[in-house]
């Protein structure tokens, strides 16, 4: 059944009354601190929560200790993130201790868990509201209620399936990046993730609004544009017919405009060869493909709940790099789920030698409360999971190294996003493929496109000179 979740007009009115209100009762020049754990998706969140933040007076600052407004946006995916956004929060009692007018609040997914709720009730008084991830859109309405009654609320979604807001205030943190969420929530149900738990049923975005916001962003001289979704391939299914993600593409792929289009995550039961065949007919779209394999063994993969096999992910690949040969290939992989055995990791490290990516996102499996995997028998101990989690690595650094050695002689055209944080008398920047690239240039690149020439490689970056130095 198609279900268009898109919140009434009137609902978002009501929040810009808010926005208002709070305005007028705070007073001015009071400062807001946004924190952000966790996936792009999170980040786009919070450029949301950030921008009405600003429609209700607040200065956004990177510091703290300056601010009267701290919001936590927090990650659930593993136990690290949860654990660091509960560190970093802590950190911050001092702060209200010495200001008591100051709010703190925290929100997304971590906090959209009860167990985790109940604990943050407990034992972390100074956190004033909590809010989940269905409620982001309330938050000026929230927000004034706790100013007026200084009461501690907390906001969680119960269940709700989730929604999709439009015309929300947006303060982006860059002037040449930006995100666009095409859709929200997710309904593969992987036995590891509690992302479906805590972000709520797929429901995508109406084409419209989504063609209308990269077109404003591409008018205003955004050079990258990267379509956020948990699985970007499911995108139209709860709205349209026959009109898919792909399609979708396409249509944004000859906007005007001097920019490029990535996009974020795949999922491989659903990506399409009508997909790969769009990305290679259309030169503003990136070519680059992140695929998430997790697991080489067909066993763990059923355990995993992935819907397809090594046989099908392959076949992908190869049609692929049929389509578009240089098409970068990242991947996500898992170590150690449950019931892994040395056969089975062979069968990863075999994957990971045959496809060749250029680079993987590799973790340790981390039980999440609430899912399938934090119950099954045959954990795998963690000096195991470590042990292989560092063959991974020594594979994977040599199948990178080589292929960013492949590219030294080379041209690349960089897209230039400031100094480096290891070495500011270089500027850096990521190529088409999303490699990592330094090199000597001025200030006024940032943000422009360069042409950068590869003297050397190593596993993780490129180093080179403008082309025009040569």
């Amino acid at each position: 059944m198609k279900v268009d979740r898109t919140l009434p007009a009137d609902l978002i009115a009501r929040q810009y009354d808010y926005m208002e209100r709070v305005r007028a009762w705070n007073p001015p020049g009071l400062m807001a601190h946004i924190l952000t754990f966790g996936c792009q998706q999170n980040e786009a969140d919070s450029e949301r929560i950030a921008g009405m933040a600003e429609a209700m007076g607040y200065t956004l600052t990177d510091n703290a200790a300056e601010a009267d407004l701290i919001v936590i946006n927090t990650c659930a995916v593993r136990e690290h993130a949860e654990l660091k956004a509960l560190s970093v929060t802590g950190q911050f009692k001092h702060l209200k201790q010495e200001k008591k007018h100051l709010v703190i609040a925290m929100c997304g997914c971590m906090v959209s868990q009860e167990h985790r709720k109940d604990s943050i009730k407990a034992s972390y008084p100074y956190v004033d509201f909590i809010f989940g991830t269905s409620k982001l859109y309330t938050f000026p309405e929230i927000l004034y209620d706790c100013l007026v009654t200084r009461k501690r609320k907390f906001y969680l979604d119960a269940g709700d399936p989730g929604n999709v807001p439009e015309g929300l205030p947006v303060a982006r943190a860059s002037s040449f990046k930006a995100w666009v969420s095409i859709m929200y929530g997710c309904n593969n149900f992987c036995t590891y993730c509690i992302v479906p738990y805590v972000r709520g049923r797929e429901r995508s975005r109406r084409r419209e609004e989504v063609i209308a916001e990269v077109k404003a962003l591409a008018d205003a001289g955004y050079r990258e544009i990267t379509l956020l979704g948990q699985n970007v391939n499911s995108y139209g299914k709860d709205l349209y017919d026959g009109y898919d993600f792909a399609d979708l593409l396409a249509d944004l792929a000859v906007l005007p405009g001097d920019f490029v289009l990535r996009f974020m995550t795949s999922h491989p039961k659903d990506a399409s060869q009508k997909l790969v065949d769009v990305m290679a007919a259309h030169p503003k779209i990136a070519k680059a493909f992140h695929l998430p394999l997790q697991s080489g063994s067909d066993r763990i993969l059923s355990a995993m709940n992935r819907h397809y096999d090594g046989k099908t992910y392959l076949a992908f690949v190869s049609y692929l790099r049929e389509k578009m040969p240089d098409c970068a290939l990242t991947t996500d992989i898992i170590v150690g789920f449950p019931g892994e055995t040395e056969e089975d990791f062979e069968a990863t490290l075999a994957m990971l030698a045959r496809v060749q990516y250029d680079n993987i996102y590799s973790f340790l499996f981390s039980p999440r409360k609430g899912t399938k995997a934090a119950v099954m028998p045959d954990q795998v101990p963690e000096e195991v999971k470590k042990a292989r989690f560092e063959r991974l690595l020594t594979l994977q650094n040599d199948i990178s190294r080589q292929k960013n050695e492949a590219l030294v002689g080379k041209t690349l055209t960089v897209l230039v996003e400031g100094r480096s944080k290891t070495d500011d008398t270089k500027l850096t920047g990521r190529s088409e493929s999303n490699r990592l690239v330094h090199f000597e240039g001025a200030d006024s690149l940032i943000g422009r496109l360069a042409r950068v020439r590869v003297l050397r490689a190593d596993i993780h970056a490129l180093y080179g000179c403008l082309a025009d130095d040569r």
